[in-house]
């Protein structure tokens, strides 16, 4: 969505702080059914995004049907953009969630035209789309619909077992373009995933899902990120988490350290001096000052103590650091302006499911 260019002569002086000049908002929703939201229905004006030259995503083309996201991640590195909308980045981005009800019949008119080179679009790079609201908007049906009937390449990343629902959907759409699943499982202490995630289905729940996936046919990834200094980093925790991912069927994983930034950090912070005070110290020497990431030091003593654990529970994995944008990407998806060609199908689907992988041999995976 562009906000730009959406503005009225007149101020609305009823509407939320930054939308008083925007032309589509079409209603503010409140139910019972999500106590404390607020979801303000839009009408955008555009659905695909293009990733800056500059960025270190490993794609260019992104769909977001929601801005801000329920699952009230501590961490979210995606907190600063409600402050475009003169919302703040801790508990609205939590609550007041913008959803563009038109994004599917946008999408459909921009991946007609006929500039489009069907290059592979990436969901759920910066809010979720399978969060709480999509229970009740349904709009990932018709935008995966869209980019199947566009023959546009998709890969999506969530935190919401509500993928679930659109399995059948989303084997079926496999058959005609490169489909690729993942699921971000960050913590898998019950206890901790309720404080610092307290919007998200828990570990388990999630690891059904990847379960349901991989019978569905899709060698799944699992995001092991963000890991937590001092708080998910040991051997214990790391063996702990490879090994219920290596339970649930999962193909492969990729792990980073907490990055912090603008928004974000100032957010986390609260969190930890609220729940751990003790740990406030080593978190400030670890991203002193304008710090995003964790020290160089540090990033390469987790990767020394992942890859042993990676090779023991027999997962294909890699840091996140090790693949910058413009550098080959382990199984990302080849960019090509023509539709994927369907090829020898690799059999690494469930067994018990008798039904083979959907992602062709031919083609590598964004994941």
């Amino acid at each position: 969505m562009r906000w730009q260019g959406q503005q009225l002569g007149v101020d609305d002086s009823a509407a939320l702080p930054g939308m008083e000049r925007m032309d589509g908002l079409v209603r503010s929703v409140t139910t019972p059914e999500f106590a404390g939201m607020t979801f303000h229905e839009v009408l955008c004006k555009t659905a695909l995004n293009r990733v800056p030259g500059a960025s270190a995503m490993p794609f260019d083309w992104t769909v977001n049907p929601y801005r801000g996201c329920s699952h009230s991640c501590a961490y979210c590195f995606a907190r600063k953009t409600h402050e475009y909308l003169d919302l703040d980045s801790g508990a609205d981005f939590d609550s007041q969630i913008v959803v563009k009800v038109n994004v599917a019949d946008v999408l459909r008119t921009e991946l007609r035209r006929g500039s489009w080179a069907r290059e592979p679009v990436m969901l759920g790079t910066n809010t979720d789309p399978y969060q709480r609201a999509e229970g009740r908007y349904r709009l990932m049906p018709d935008i995966i619909g869209a980019l199947t009937e566009n023959r546009t390449p998709f890969s999506i990343l969530t935190k919401g077992t509500l993928l679930r629902r659109d399995l059948p959907l989303l084997a079926d759409a496999a058959t005609e373009v490169r489909v690729t699943l993942a699921m971000s499982i960050a913590v898998f202490d019950d206890a901790l995933q309720r404080s610092i995630e307290p919007g998200t289905p828990t570990a388990e729940a999630r690891l059904d899902t990847v379960r349901a996936a991989t019978d569905a046919g899709f060698r799944v990834t699992v995001f092991l990120m963000p890991i937590l200094p001092h708080l998910t980093d040991s051997i214990a925790a790391l063996d702990h988490a490879l090994g219920r991912i290596r339970e649930a069927g999962a193909a492969r994983v990729v792990y980073g350290a907490l990055h912090l930034r603008p928004g974000a950090k100032e957010w986390f912070l609260q969190w930890l001096a609220r729940e751990h005070p003790e740990l406030e110290s080593s978190y400030r020497g670890l991203y002193p000052g304008a710090s995003v990431q964790a020290p160089q030091a540090y990033r390469r003593w987790l990767g020394r103590r992942m890859q042993p654990l990676l090779r023991m529970h027999r997962l294909d994995g890699w840091d996140e650091d090790d693949h910058p944008r413009g550098r080959p990407q382990p199984g990302l998806a080849a960019r090509t302006p023509t539709a994927p060609r369907l090829g020898p199908v690799r059999t690494t689907g469930s067994v018990a499911s008798g039904r083979p992988s959907v992602v062709p041999a031919s083609e590598p995976t964004l994941f």
